[in-house]
């Protein structure tokens, strides 16, 4: 019965080591936009492809939107599917361009749990100082052998209105 409640104790604290830092950015979520389904399934959900939309945290003006796929079937609908690495990125401005803060080459935009335990989304952001041009990287990992699979998408920072174009290389760490 030790054992049990031993083995127990463990899954509850793996859940919060796995389940709260999702829980934590859930205010950061994108927007889903709309999805398409792909692959039909009688019983169990479609597969299907979900394109949304997200806000640059640090850069005001800058809205990026990515298609992910999304297993259907009974894994898909179980929620034990591990999604394919195939992430689409296209990013532009949409308003003044302004920063918030200083940011790193390579620093995370935004990241999602792409399986249960093992693989993650990540779209990172850097900037081409010389041509002052946000340059944004979506890519998926996985723990052991990660994955080539990428998409980049750059912002050149153009004046907007009256107000005059930033310039990122300003905002480097």
């Amino acid at each position: 019965m030790r054992d049990v409640a031993k083995s127990l104790l463990g899954l509850v604290a793996l859940s919060f080591v796995v389940f709260l830092p999702s829980l934590a950015s859930a205010s950061d979520d994108p927007e889903l936009i709309f999805k398409r389904s792909t692959v039909w399934h009688f019983l169990t959900p479609d597969h299907k492809l979900a394109v949304y939309a997200i806000d640059d945290p640090v850069v005001d003006g800058v809205a990026c939107h990515f298609t992910l796929p999304e297993k259907g079937g009974v894994e898909g609908m179980l929620g034990l599917a591990e999604e394919t690495s195939d992430i689409s990125l296209a990013c532009r401005q949409v308003g003044p361009i302004s920063f918030k803060e200083k940011f790193e080459q390579g620093s995370d935009m935004y990241r999602q749990s792409r399986s249960l335990f093992f693989k993650k989304m990540q779209i990172v952001r850097g900037c081409d100082a010389k041509r002052n041009v946000l340059v944004y990287l979506v890519y998926s990992d996985k723990l052991i052998e990660g994955s080539p699979k990428n998409s980049t998408s750059t912002v050149p920072i153009m004046p907007w209105g009256d107000t005059q174009a930033a310039k990122c290389g300003d905002w480097l760490k």
